[in-house]
């Protein structure tokens, strides 16, 4: 009786194990689908402020809901749990591999940039017109710039304009002198 019940059982898990169907594939050298993130819509309405934690070497936004940092030129962007670059503070941003991060970045996890960058933006905001920190908003260096580009033409402009009066003024000289004049 204990062969009929062990063979019985036997022939149950053997039914039951078909009936599942069970299905095993094994892809071998086959890469999986790659996820396609479509590039987050962050816009910043003002040029955020970037603080420089001298522990990072690098800028990092403060004022601002989201992880923004600047380094090479570059603005990286943590959104979403992974990473995002762009040339511009307002994008478009293209999802950045991590270990395509500048080093300086990759060296610190994202918890430890929001510290230091806290510490930095409070030292900042208490001692704002004494602060000593590197920072800088995007949009005001671009200004200023942009102002001193427009008084330098100007100062172009009136240079040439002299010039040309004191030029204009030699010639007339220079025909009175040669009798180049009217008789």
């Amino acid at each position: 009786m204990k062969k009929t019940v062990l063979v019985f059982v036997l022939v149950a898990l053997t039914a039951s194990t078909a009936q599942a169907g069970v299905n095993v594939n094994v892809n071998v050298g086959v890469p999986a689908p790659r996820v396609v993130v479509s590039s987050p819509s962050v816009y910043f309405e003002v040029a955020p402020l970037f603080v420089a934690p001298s522990r990072l070497g690098f800028y990092v936004g403060a004022e601002t809901p989201y992880d923004i940092i600047f380094s090479s030129d570059y603005y990286y962007l943590y959104y979403g749990n992974s990473w995002h670059n762009s040339r511009h503070y307002n994008g478009p941003w293209v999802e950045v591999h991590y270990r395509d991060l500048p080093p300086a970045i990759r060296n610190h996890r994202i918890e430890e940039i929001r510290s230091y960058r806290d510490r930095e933006y409070r030292s900042y905001r208490n001692e704002r017109n004494n602060y000593r920190g590197r920072h800088f908003r995007p949009d005001h260096e671009r200004k200023e710039e942009m102002k001193q580009d427009r008084r330098r033409d100007k100062e172009e402009r009136k240079y040439e304009k002299r010039r040309d009066k004191e030029e204009r003024k030699e010639e007339k000289r220079d025909q009175k002198q040669h009798g180049h004049g009217r008789d």
